[in-house]
């Protein structure tokens, strides 16, 4: 086994190179293909969500490998090699194997125990089975990460972990209130008709929002979403469907609208968001501000005169207009004055040592420093700076798409609350681990060793299958053989002998051939293989023809 992954993920690059890195399905379908057609690679698969793009190859070569693969990606994205490197991750072997099953139960996940990701891994398997580009290899790992994935959310309590980013994102948009009470009554408006907004669609149904109006490029498939909320459950929701076009004044009725459609460019531009905003309030609508960093070398604020009361340091001889409260203003004194004046900025109040212990060579080299600086810092708490209160949103915005569907710019209107992928980063770094992540960890871990020894024992049996097909040969030819010099032999006898010659090379083979696999399955075991070929002088062409038989079946089975 020679497994290798190479990807970027919401772990490893900001949303920024991940929205540019992202792949549409053509995309997803020719980097497959490129990739079978290098030579380092004989199987591929790509796993593209919201939050991550990795391509799973089996590579002979592993620094061919790594170049390849890292190159395809940056060719296929809109991301430059030079810029796309940086935020490369590899697994190789068993690590890549672990990163796929930690991935499938959700560890890796923005929202930590989400199940979604099941579905994509389904799909991802899929794909590539459509376009003959898993072998035996890829369909085995893929199939088994479900299971692992299964698993974990049957046996742990993983999914306490975590929800699906669709209810991430909605308890993020309801700021802290429960999101049935939030939601309820509200029009919804979604963009798209997918599995992420199907999901976003069913989600909000049942949190109870009023009306849910779905806008999708293909109308059949919006019509078919709306038809599904309308009679799949006892929700109550009215749904309708209505075109791309109608999205401008759909925007303008609806309280909250969740996009997540496959398009490489805006489908709400932050005018639109506007526009619909100042429809709903009846006054326009301005784009505030975006925070400005303070200039390098502004100039420092006004700092007091250096006469603080108690301040064991004697700053007559000094230029005024400097404050040692600052940092700087403690450079130069020896250990003793140090600590005098730490303790007295600490804690306000004067030392018992007196004053006139300061060495006055220090208090000017003090004052020469100050006045090379100018002044020095103050390390006073600032005084808060009022902010200007916001008003209430009165629209709701869930971006879920990679690349981004609302302008990143709504974040700035009055009036709009946006959450989007690079918000639900933010706000799942301080989530909460559930206890069952632990032992979600130990089943990966167990399920990795188990896959590892499978793999290396499947690596010994086209070799013992030519092994047991040449005992075959020999026995056939042995029995041929007699029946030339014994003519006259009974079909009964014939069959006894035949049978007795059988059962005697099965029992010299079975306890070698089941010791080798074992072997084969511990770390280090692959050069058994080898051995038996040696040993029985076995012809290599017919090995690797049983092999290959392998693959062929491998290629066309489904996804579990």
């Amino acid at each position: 086994m020679s497994l290798l992954v190479v990807g970027l993920s919401h772990r490893s690059a900001p949303v920024s190179v991940l929205e540019r890195a992202s792949l549409n399905a053509d995309a997803q379908n020719k980097l497959l293909q490129d990739t079978v057609a290098a030579e380092p690679a004989a199987e591929a698969a790509v796993l593209a969500t919201c939050n991550r793009i990795e391509l799973y190859a089996d590579v002979d070569k592993f620094h061919a490998g790594v170049a390849e693969l890292s190159t395809l990606l940056a060719q296929h994205s809109e991301v430059g090699l030079e810029e796309l490197t940086p935020y490369l991750y590899v697994h190789y072997e068993d690590r890549a194997v672990h990163h796929l099953f930690s991935v499938a139960c959700g560890l890796d996940s923005m929202v930590v125990g989400e199940g979604q990701i099941l579905g994509q891994i389904k799909d991802s398997l899929a794909r590539a089975q459509d376009l003959h580009t898993a072998g035996r290899l890829l369909n085995d790992l893929f199939q088994q990460a479900l299971r692992v994935g299964k698993r974990a959310h049957s046996e742990t309590g993983i999914d306490r972990a975590g929800q699906s980013l669709v209810t991430f994102g909605l308890e993020q948009l309801a700021a802290g209130a429960e999101v049935s009470g939030w939601a309820r009554g509200k029009k919804a408006l979604v963009i798209g008709a997918g599995s992420m907004s199907s999901l976003a669609a069913a989600t909000l149904a049942r949190a109870g929002v009023a009306e849910v109006v779905v806008a999708n490029r293909t109308f059949e498939r919006a019509e078919r979403l709306a038809q599904i909320l309308t009679q799949g459950g006892d929700t109550g929701v009215v749904a309708r469907a209505v075109p791309m076009d109608a999205v401008p004044a759909e925007l303008t009725r609806a309280d909250v609208a969740v996009s997540c459609t496959g398009a490489t460019g805006l489908v709400l531009t932050v005018d639109a968001v506007a526009a619909a905003v100042g429809g709903r309030t009846g006054e326009p609508v301005e784009i505030e501000a975006a925070p400005v960093a303070p200039a390098a070398g502004a100039p420092l604020p006004p700092a007091s005169a250096g006469t603080e009361d108690g301040c064991p340091l004697d700053l007559s001889a000094a230029q005024s207009g400097f404050s040692v409260m600052g940092e700087a203003a403690v450079a130069g004194l020896d250990a003793a004055a140090l600590e005098q004046h730490g303790a007295w900025a600490a804690g306000g109040t004067a030392v018992d040592q007196p004053r006139e212990s300061a060495d006055a060579g220090l208090i000017s080299a003090l004052a020469a420093a100050a006045a090379t600086a100018g002044r020095v810092p103050e390390m006073r708490r600032p005084e808060p700076v009022p902010e200007v209160p916001r008003p209430e949103p009165v629209l709701f915005l869930l971006d879920l798409a990679m690349p981004r569907d609302i302008d990143a710019a709504a974040h700035r209107l009055a009036g709009a609350r946006l959450v989007d992928i690079e918000s639900l980063a933010e706000a799942s770094a301080d989530a909460p681990m559930a206890s069952d992540v632990d032992q979600v960890r130990r089943i990966v871990a167990d399920e990795v060793a188990a896959f590892g020894a499978a793999q290396r024992a499947a690596t010994i049996t086209p070799t013992v299958v030519a092994l047991r097909s040449m005992a075959a040969e020999v026995v056939a030819s042995e029995i041929a053989r007699l029946e030339g010099r014994l003519p006259a032999l009974d079909d009964k006898h014939r069959a006894e002998i035949t049978q007795t010659v059988r059962r005697v090379v099965d029992k010299l083979l079975h306890a070698p051939t089941v010791r080798v696999k074992q072997l084969a399955a511990e770390p280090g075991g692959a050069g058994y293989a080898d051995a038996l070929r040696t040993l029985f002088d076995l012809d290599p062409e017919t090995v690797a023809s049983v092999s290959r038989a392998g693959n062929s079946t491998e290629k066309n089975r489904g996804p579990a």
